[in-house]
């Protein structure tokens, strides 16, 4: 007996056999940047997993979309066209709608199977969600120094730097605590990144720090970043709060939001969600190169860019992710708050951008690593900073491709609007007969072919665990609305991404 998802799928791939593939790049847009020509061949896939399911802490699984990965060896494709892979999955710090709460930081595995759909016939938004179907495994919790679990709450506090910190990789540095009774580490989580051992990166908007985590959940060691980015107070010391702006350093709520890896090299990518505050635009933010080859012995900063952002209407529209696709050149997801569950239904910019630093000026090791010395006072960049060229890509709200899997943009605000915050990436190839495409999820085998690489980008949305069901630290909870969780796969032509990609996954 062939369960509802495989037949679906079967369906599915008879319908676009019998329109060519080139019904879903019908829409195709291309942008070159640094003289490498870039395609968005449009959505392929759309998932959903309801707002009041739960997870087996038996809290509410939500905000899913702060940041995601292909789980290394699981991505195959199946012989049937689809594409079967578990995901990893993480929140940021809990439903906090009210203020932050004792959220135990963690992440959740997903199994997924994609049966990409490139008709150009309108799907029922039911059918539609079965293009990439989602099946909940498990949750690993997150714990730091001497087995105590992680929160959520507002760092009030600062826990000492162990000693040796500027010596020894593994000590920690100064630390946000939520209070001198609960001194267990504050987390608002991001970015991840799943290393090949299993261990793996994640990034956060309190410190703004970088962790590292065994595959069980259990801090290892913690990046801090220069001077200049660190929330210091008008007498320049650290206070983590994110209540309040500092005098300097990362913006409240606008720490490190991205996280990227290059396989090849073991060079860790960070990027702050917008400006300092001392650099006077929020419009120029700041991309960070780590050398994390040997993290037990030395993780040194190697680099450090100015990434401009969109502005649209005059509003600086701020990054949620970033993803390695090539030396130099990155994807960048940008986007306005509008949307379902957000503060409006019309959209104004929710786009996969591409960057270069190709031609960027590196500035690491200079003066603008001080808090005294911005990179853009009173708002305009320096004339000694080359910044990063930035060119739009791929545009979540392109009415047509929502609708051919019952999505809109607009209104009614209702399930089937587009989400509001889009906040991960993740990349997967889409196999031989298109080495250069890949499947874009706002996240088989991999092959090495030459040339331009297929793939599918994936993304997913964080829905802020907006619920009028939801259940948070054991208690019920009615948010006023529901959010579904909801995702995005796209295709995508990505010139120079294969080796990264298959790196990244293990193929």
């Amino acid at each position: 007996m062939f369960s509802p998802v495989l037949l679906l799928a079967l369906a599915l791939r008879a319908r676009a056999a019998a329109t060519p593939a080139q019904a879903a790049a019908s829409a195709a847009m291309s942008v070159s940047l640094a003289g490498v020509t870039y395609v968005n061949q449009g959505l392929v896939g759309f998932g959903r997993i309801p707002s009041n399911q739960t997870e087996s802490t038996g809290d509410t699984i939500g905000g899913i979309g702060s940041a995601i990965a292909i789980k290394p060896g699981t991505w195959r494709e199946l012989s049937n066209g689809s594409y079967t892979g578990i995901l990893v999955v993480q929140p940021d710090r809990g439903y906090n709608v009210i203020s932050p709460i004792d959220y135990q930081a963690r992440r959740h595995e997903l199994s997924f199977v994609l049966t990409p759909y490139t008709d150009v016939q309108p799907l029922s938004f039911d059918d539609a969600q079965k293009t990439f179907a989602l099946t909940y495994r498990n949750t690993t919790l997150l714990f730091e120094r001497n087995n105590t679990k992680t929160s959520g709450l507002d760092p009030a506090k600062i826990r000492a730097a162990q000693p040796g910190f500027t010596t020894n990789p593994l000590a920690d540095p100064q630390m946000p605590i939520a209070s001198t009774a609960e001194p267990h580490l504050t987390l608002d989580s991001e970015g991840m990144i799943i290393n090949a051992d299993g261990t793996y990166w994640l990034s956060d908007e309190y410190g703004p720090y970088i962790y590292l985590f065994t595959a069980d959940g259990h801090i290892i060691q913690t990046i801090q970043p220069p001077a200049a980015i660190l929330p210091m107070d008008s007498k320049g010391n650290l206070n983590f709060t994110a209540n309040v702006d500092p005098a300097t350093g990362r913006a409240a709520n606008q720490g490190f939001e991205g996280l990227t890896l290059d396989p090849l090299t073991s060079t860790l990518y960070a990027i702050l969600q917008s400006g300092t505050i001392q650099d006077g635009a929020a419009q120029y933010t700041r991309l960070f190169a780590y050398d994390v080859s040997e993290p037990s012995f030395t993780i040194p900063l190697i680099g450090e860019w100015v990434v401009p952002l969109p502005v649209v209407n005059s509003k600086i529209e701020a990054t949620s992710e970033i993803h390695f696709v090539s030396p130099g050149v990155f994807l960048c997801l940008s986007r306005d708050g509008n949307g379902h569950g957000g503060s409006g239904t019309t959209i104004k910019y929710k786009q996969a951008d591409l960057f270069s630093i190709t031609n960027a000026t590196n500035i690491h090791g200079t003066a603008f690593d001080s808090p005294g010395t911005p990179v853009s006072p009173k708002g305009k960049l320096a004339s000694s900073v080359t910044p990063a060229t930035y060119v739009g890509f791929v545009n979540y709200a392109d009415a047509t491709q929502l609708g051919r899997f019952g999505l809109h943009v607009g209104d009614p605000d209702d399930n089937t609007l587009i989400n509001a915050k889009w906040e991960s990436l993740a990349l997967a190839p889409v196999g031989p007969s298109a080495p250069d495409d890949f499947f874009f999820v706002h996240r088989g085998a991999c092959f090495a072919f030459h040339g331009i690489f297929f793939i599918l980008l994936f993304a997913f949305s964080d829905n802020d665990f907006l619920s009028t069901q939801g259940i948070s630290l054991g208690v019920p909870y009615d948010a006023g609305e529901d959010v579904d969780n909801q995702f995005l796969v796209f295709r995508v032509t990505l010139p120079g991404a294969a080796p990264g990609v298959a790196a990244a996954l293990g193929l």
